[in-house]
């Protein structure tokens, strides 16, 4: 008798179950499709795991690389990954997306947020520099007839409620607010070059603004106006420029991965605070809509409901009206091949 002889039996009684395989292959098709199954199914799912565990690693001694043996393992590692799926469960989903995804992606980015943050700051101040210098470089960023609006003691923003309804009014500024954000966002691609452009022309243009009604000694009206939603309103233009910006750099310097592989991951990582920026902005185009233009609410009223809502914004972002701090199970990567023991 051979050496060989035990492991040709072996062989021989493997190659034997490999209906039951193709029958186990079947089951979890089924098990993918239809995602619910009855008890005798279940049953045999079970068993079939623990027959395809067994003869994967029969496979790997017996007949290491062949076809067979890589069947069974891309079977066994969907199987594995089916059954311990986590329970889709959409409220605790959410949940998780408020406590610690989006807590967890804010933090990635706190250096690009801070240097955007900085951005801002000096072209709002650039902005009003240069209109405080040259009043007629204002045409650049002001209509004429908002020019001539100004100049008769009144602001663009008044009488804006009898123009359209507050509800129309917070959904085009919402739809308007949503592709400013995501402009901004997507411009990060562009090797972070997008977002200095973004967020300069937007700082630029609003310190224009402010320095041009300074003139006529109006800036408190206009900040009147802007700090119930404007506070929470670019915050988020910041911070989805600083997303875009984390992007653009994955895309500068991806370290020992590609740049496809990076730009991948990072665009998951931000992907929750583009999610939360659109939340926030629902938020801005409604006080925005009712509050900000309202001349019968008090400035003192619109302090309080802008600085409630930026505390707000602060909250959700950290996570803490979720409950952040709570520990979460650490899932395994669907689709490798566990160990067999």
């Amino acid at each position: 008798m051979t050496a060989s002889t035990p492991n040709h039996a072996l062989t021989t009684s493997w190659l034997k179950r490999s209906d039951q395989w193709r029958q186990a292959s079947a089951r979890l098709e089924q098990l993918r499709v239809d995602g619910q199954l009855d008890v005798d199914t279940a049953g045999a799912i079970a068993e079939d795991y623990r027959l395809l565990a067994r003869d994967l690693a029969i496979g790997r001694r017996v007949a290491a690389g062949s076809r067979t043996t890589q069947f069974l393992e891309a079977t066994y590692a969907l199987l594995h990954a089916q059954l311990h799926r986590p329970a889709v469960r959409p409220a605790h989903l959410l949940a998780s997306l408020f406590r610690e995804r989006i807590p967890e992606a804010v933090s990635s980015i706190r250096p690009q947020l801070a240097w955007i943050t900085v951005l801002f700051l000096v072209a709002f101040a650039t902005g009003w520099w240069a209109v405080s210098a040259a009043p007629g470089l204002a045409r650049l960023f002001a209509s004429q007839e908002m020019i001539t609006v100004v100049e008769r003691g009144e602001l663009w923003t008044d009488g804006l409620l009898n123009v359209m309804p507050s509800a129309v009014l917070s959904v085009q500024l919402l739809t308007n607010n949503v592709l400013v954000s995501l402009f901004a966002y997507c411009c990060g691609f562009l090797f972070g070059l997008g977002t200095l452009y973004i967020i300069g022309i937007n700082g630029v243009m609003l310190g224009a603004l402010f320095s041009m009604t300074a003139t006529h000694d109006m800036q408190g009206r206009l900040l009147e106006f802007v700090f119930a939603h404007g506070l929470v309103e670019l915050s988020c233009i910041c911070l989805a420029g600083a997303a875009g910006a984390a992007v653009g750099e994955a895309l500068i310097r991806p370290g020992i991965q590609s740049r496809a592989a990076a730009f991948a991951a990072a665009n998951r990582r931000v992907l929750p605070i583009v999610l939360a920026v659109i939340v926030l902005l629902l938020g801005c185009s409604l006080i925005e809509g009712y509050v900000s233009p309202n001349p019968d609410i008090p400035f003192g009223a619109k302090i309080l409901v802008g600085s409630g809502y930026f505390l707000f914004m602060i909250a959700l972002l950290q996570g803490w009206l979720f409950g952040r701090g709570r520990t979460r199970p650490k899932s395994g990567v669907a689709g490798a091949v566990p160990d067999i023991p």
